[in-house]
């Protein structure tokens, strides 16, 4: 059997923001010590360096899901979406575990002072994007804001075949992506986790049901893999569908609904294991390109906690079941 004792030190050994889940989640700490941890993710690090960006509208760089003045000049722009404004501010310190009473009237501030680049329009109603309506929805949840609006517009957007896609509401497909459709799914369980309704896990079903039938890496047409990002594991991963994002969603839902994993889920799982280097631990892909308030992981292939601890997370929870039984 493998000690593990080496890769917990060199996990536990870095930002309270990841310390804590590790301690939850793979060294199975006592409540106590993880919740203490977490607790300093708003004082500490990653969370207080981002929490300390903020404006006093509520917002992060002056925009909802791009910095103030972004399409002002268009020759002036970095490569990349800039990854610094208000909905990629939140989805970081929300994922980090950040207690929702630390942003005190922001959801208040943001209904008063913060408009989606689309059409002007009121940021806790969402918009058109499926991608970012679920952070909206997820978040909005978080903060206590009213998301009543978006919680009846997955189902009602809900393509076909039971998928996502952003580029549905232009017209320009009917049919469900891989990456709008995590993303979607992440943002209805994640409303789910925090508000304890349920009234989108049909909905939910019908999109895991999505991937599921496509074993999370396959065209149904073809049987070929849909795309070199299922395999192109990095941290944070922000909108960016792979493997290891949609398994990680996988266990957090079967976790919620107390069920063990589809056995659909084995070809990406093996995935996931492939990719583990010979010292143990998962190397960073490539990183998606855009403007940040500062680098949370490590460079271009080198060894990312981020990425060993969410592998060996997926992994335990697989491997704790015999899903072939």
């Amino acid at each position: 059997m493998t000690d593990m004792r080496p890769m917990l030190r060199w996990l536990l050994d870095s930002d309270p923001s990841l310390r804590w889940q590790v301690e939850r989640d793979l060294a199975d700490a006592p409540a106590a010590v993880w919740e203490r941890t977490r607790s300093r993710v708003a004082t500490e690090g990653h969370g207080a360096r981002l929490l300390a960006q903020q404006d006093a509208d509520g917002q992060w760089e002056g925009g909802a899901y791009f910095p103030a003045g972004f399409f002002d000049s268009p020759e002036a722009r970095e490569p990349g979406q800039p990854w610094t404004a208000t909905t990629w501010s939140l989805k970081d310190l929300r994922e980090w575990g950040v207690d929702a009473a630390v942003l005190g009237d922001t959801a208040a501030r943001l209904d008063a002072h913060s408009r989606w680049e689309y059409d002007d329009l009121p940021y806790w109603g969402g918009e058109v994007d499926v991608c970012i309506n679920s952070f909206t929805l997820a978040t909005g949840a978080w903060l206590g804001a009213d998301v009543s609006r978006l919680v009846r517009w997955f189902p009602e957007h809900q393509l076909a075949d039971g998928g996502w896609n952003c580029l549905a509401e232009e017209g320009d497909s009917v049919r469900g992506s891989f990456h709008s459709t995590l993303n979607a799914l992440r943002g209805m369980l994640a409303y789910e986790q925090i508000s304890g309704d349920r009234s989108l896990r049909e909905s939910r079903h019908r999109g895991e049901e999505y991937l599921l039938t496509r074993r999370l890496a396959y065209r149904l047409s073809t049987g070929e893999l849909v795309g070199g990002f299922v395999t192109e594991f990095v941290y944070p991963n922000r909108h960016q569908y792979s493997a290891l994002a949609a398994l990680d969603h996988f266990r957090a839902a079967a976790v919620l609904e107390g069920v063990a994993p589809d056995p659909r889920l084995a070809d990406a799982v093996a995935m996931v294991r492939a990719a583990r280097h010979p010292d143990g631990t998962w190397h960073q892909g490539t990183p998606l390109a855009g403007r940040v308030w500062f680098d949370i992981d490590v460079t271009q292939g080198e060894p990312s906690r981020w990425l060993t601890f969410l592998a060996l997370r997926v992994l335990r929870w697989w491997d704790a079941v015999d899903v072939a039984a």
